[in-house]
């Protein structure tokens, strides 16, 4: 595969890097060099160090792309689906205990959550595919995407399944400590949790949404209370306090900083990027939001991230457009691609363009340092392409 890198350095008006500079980046101090890596229709991305060289590198679908270099190596076989690639998203985990990072990733319609064995530096220098394992088959299709996130606090993450499916119920899948089995020499299992039949819908995220010190689930017609004790137990109270086809993930933090928390959310398949205020709750005890409207100049942001760009020890939102979501076939399907950041300035979300015309969302937007300049980068990977966005310093105008 033939390695088309972009030399674009594009000004990003007021972006930049990690916490760990000695002092925040301004507008004059930044610029973006855009690289794509290939182009096909895989729209799940990470970044993490696979290779044991204490640098970062990238997982995008059918590749992996070892740093400094990021030349395509090959991962797995992924099949075309109805103008798709068929996953719907990609996790690291190490999933025998070897050492070593291995891909956990699951599909839009087949219903088996597989993982790929990092087979270690002599079959990567070689290019061979990663072995496939099953690690369950949730008998569940129509999944839109999922989420890994400690919901219980103990230091293990769930794997958290959304579907389109109104109808579908919440599961939950755990991550469970077992027995390694005979061929792979997993270490976990999955095991199932029914978080309640009430509903289901596109969207979701994670976060304390009702500010009670416990990990709660959105979707996007309302959230599940995690209950008190024995949350594994027992069903989780479905709370219908909205109604939109979300963006996956919803995002949970105290934006504005008055002890409530907030939400981050785009329209998956529509415009409007927005950041939902919590107020005070109804008389009945409902949450309660106010609509502000982030960014409604471009359609479809599905996937949403936070991250520090700038140094200054508060995170950014980056989100953007996903190309084709639908294969044009939402409002705006059709325009070109843009990924954009926001900083939050004297209360108002102030727009940053990274890319315009090129680079769009998928699925993930994973963030890391990917050069080692101790600046926070981004890889996405979507229809446009898989692409890395590496803050640079600005360059210099004579």
């Amino acid at each position: 595969m033939k390695r088309n890198a972009l030399a674009l350095c594009l000004f990003a008006m007021g972006i930049a890097t990690h916490g760990s500079l000695t002092a925040p980046l301004s507008a004059q101090d930044i610029s973006w060099k855009i690289e794509q890596l290939t182009l096909d229709s895989n729209e799940g991305c990470a970044i993490g160090d696979m290779n044991g060289d204490g640098k970062a590198d990238v997982v995008a679908g059918r590749n992996w792309y070892p740093a400094p270099d990021f030349k395509p190596r090959p991962l797995r076989l992924i099949e075309d689906w109805n103008g798709y690639v068929q996953s719907n998203g990609d996790f690291l985990m190490d999933v025998n205990q070897d050492g070593r990072m291995d891909v956990i990733a699951g599909s839009f319609i087949p219903t088996e959550v597989a993982w790929f064995e990092n087979p270690g530096p002599e079959a990567m220098r070689l290019g061979q595919t990663w072995k496939r394992h099953l690690l369950v088959d949730t008998k569940a299709t129509e999944n839109e995407a999922q989420l890994m996130a400690d919901l219980d606090g103990d230091g293990m993450n769930e794997w958290v399944v959304n579907s389109w499916n109104k109808s579908n119920p919440m599961i939950v899948w755990r991550f469970i400590k077992s027995d390694p089995a005979p061929e792979s020499k997993a270490a976990y299992r999955l095991e199932q949790v029914v978080i309640s039949k009430a509903s289901n819908q596109h969207g979701m995220g994670t976060g304390d949404i009702n500010n009670d010190g416990r990990t709660d689930i959105l979707i996007g017609s309302g959230w599940y209370e995690q209950p008190a004790t024995d949350p594994w137990g027992q069903t989780w109270a479905y709370h219908p306090d909205w109604n939109i086809q979300g963006s996956i993930p919803m995002l949970v933090r105290d934006i504005d900083q008055d002890g409530k928390n907030d939400v981050l959310i785009g329209a998956g398949h529509d415009y409007g990027l927005f950041f939902w205020k919590q107020l005070a709750p109804k008389a009945d005890g409902s949450l309660q939001f106010e609509e502000r409207i982030i960014d409604k100049a471009f359609s479809q942001p599905h996937a949403l991230a936070l991250a520090d760009l700038d140094g200054d020890g508060v995170d950014e939102l980056i989100s953007g457009k996903r190309y084709f979501a639908h294969n044009g076939g939402d409002p705006g399907g059709k325009d070109m691609p843009e990924i954009n950041f926001y900083k939050l300035v004297n209360g108002e979300f102030k727009k940053s363009i990274i890319e315009q015309g090129h680079v769009g969302v998928g699925l993930q937007i994973a963030t890391g340092d990917l050069n080692g300049d101790q600046r926070m980068d981004i890889a996405v990977a979507g229809k446009s392409g898989t692409y890395l966005l590496f803050n640079m310093p600005a360059i210099s105008k004579r």
